[in-house]
């Protein structure tokens, strides 16, 4: 049968297709624009939108397992609902769902709260599903390369609590090793949880502290104002988004977002190796933008 993957062509998507490429699985990638794409040898293109119900049930027809992403976007609580319904009615027998990590204590955030409401829907219907539930992408900080190279000053507010922040190939990993599960199983296996987390509770002076080591000369910390982090964003998306992460950033502050060493030895089992640290992507994140 065949595996669907949808956010195809971002972050977390190419991961995902990177990681099943060569394991035999016959793999379909949802996308807006397949003429445009650029997916692994043996992916095949479909044209798709999540907000689209009916492409997306047309994506779905000869699809045993369903990898879903539903975007940061007004409507997303809708789309990732729909999607699964829509899962249910063509005879989907695995689903892998991308959450968010601490989005059960984070009830004032609006992409938060709705990825909690997917999984109520979830444990409700007794889906076959794996829930994964991502904390703050390390990758997100190759962003602060004009920061930390220009200004000599960590830029992100994330507080003095600390974050375990997962690189995004242990996502990619994580979820691909959970669909080729799915995907080889007999019948619909029963739902699961996984956390995915970094090793490190990185604040903001163990991170400033990191980064100093890692470029060999003081990098300082610029602070915890959240009203610059939301006109910063307003740079790159839309208000509502950039209100939305801001919201998220204050929580980061306010009660952090560590994992448990439970945590972090369920993921290791999964990945079959330690989740990947921050000291790794700093260092080689470093000598890319050296060369």
């Amino acid at each position: 049968m065949t595996i669907l993957v949808t956010g195809s062509t971002g972050t977390i998507g190419t991961q995902v297709l990177a990681y099943l490429d060569g394991h035999g699985a016959e793999v379909r990638a949802l996308t807006r624009t397949p003429e445009k794409a650029q997916f692994p040898a043996g992916v095949t293109a479909v044209r798709g939108d999540l907000s689209d119900i009916d492409s997306v049930r047309a994506a779905l027809q000869g699809v045993s397992t369903l990898f879903l992403l539903a975007p940061n976007a007004p409507d997303e609580l809708t789309q990732a609902m729909l999607t699964l319904d829509a899962a249910r009615t063509a005879g989907v027998k695995g689903v892998v769902y991308l959450s968010v990590f601490k989005g059960e204590a984070y009830a004032d955030v609006p992409h938060f709260a709705s990825k909690m409401t997917v999984e109520r829907m979830i444990h409700a219907a007794a889906l076959p599903v794996t829930v994964l539930r991502p904390a703050y992408f390390i990758q997100n900080d190759l962003r602060q390369q004009d920061a930390l190279l220009q200004g000599g000053v960590y830029g992100m507010p994330i507080g003095e609590k600390g974050i375990s922040m997962v690189d995004v190939r242990d996502i990619g990993e994580a979820a691909a090793t959970e669909l080729l599960r799915r995907e080889r199983a007999g019948a619909p296996l029963p739902h699961e949880i996984y956390e995915l987390v970094g090793p490190d509770a990185l604040t903001s002076k163990t991170i400033s502290a990191l980064w100093s080591d890692v470029l060999g000369r003081p990098i300082g910390y610029a602070g915890n104002d959240l009203d610059a982090l939301e006109q910063r964003l307003k740079g790159f998306g839309p208000a509502w988004l950039a209100y939305d992460m801001t919201l998220m950033m204050r929580r980061y502050q306010q009660d952090g977002a560590v994992a448990t060493d439970a945590d972090i030895a369920r993921l290791t089992s999964l990945l079959g190796h330690a989740p990947r640290s921050y000291r790794d992507f700093a260092e080689s994140a470093a000598a890319a933008w050296a060369a």
